[in-house]
């Protein structure tokens, strides 16, 4: 039994958020012939096999109902980074091996507040701007909201947590 529909929104865990639009058996890589979803993303497609059972790359989005906890999540004390910028980086990629949006909020507060004292090295910045556009896409697809809106809401969000981070210094 297949565990998305057409039509259904899922989050890939490389790619982030997008829409099932089609499922096709397609012969990739002079392999045997398989089943695929294709999932339009807002930068391409992406084909991903239908694989019941098994561990899949993809998950559902969040549900609405869900939104009130990542609030608190985004807001809340952030967990203090490593300094060590190699150390960092493979702390934060072994989180998000994980692909839940609760992690995917964690890093996006954590990373923001490790950039408050100090600007962010390039690696961390794209890291950040990665995570924090998956973040955004999947938070206007689960509130109804434009990208820009959501974009908007979670910077307010970082903005009290930053000013509750400073009051409590």
């Amino acid at each position: 039994m297949m565990q998305f529909k057409v039509g259904d929104y899922v989050v890939h865990f490389s790619y982030g958020p997008g829409q099932i639009v089609n499922l096709e058996k397609k012969q990739l890589f002079g392999g045997e012939a398989r089943l695929y979803y294709e999932i339009m993303t807002p930068k391409n497609a992406v084909w991903v096999p239908v694989e019941p059972g098994a561990k899949s790359t993809l998950r559902s989005v969040t549900s609405k109902s869900d939104l009130s906890t990542y609030r608190q999540i985004l807001k809340s004390k952030p967990t203090t980074l490593s300094k060590e910028h190699r150390v960092r980086h493979l702390e934060l990629t072994d989180r998000l091996k994980n692909g839940s949006f609760q992690i995917l909020c964690e890093v996006v507060r954590d990373l923001t507040a490790h950039g408050w004292s100090k600007p962010l090295s390039d690696v961390d910045a794209a890291l950040l701007r990665r995570v924090y556009d998956n973040v955004c896409q999947e938070w206007s697809i689960t509130a109804n909201i434009t990208i820009v809106e959501a974009n908007k809401y979670i910077g307010a969000l970082l903005s009290e947590a930053k000013q509750a981070h400073k009051d409590s210094s």
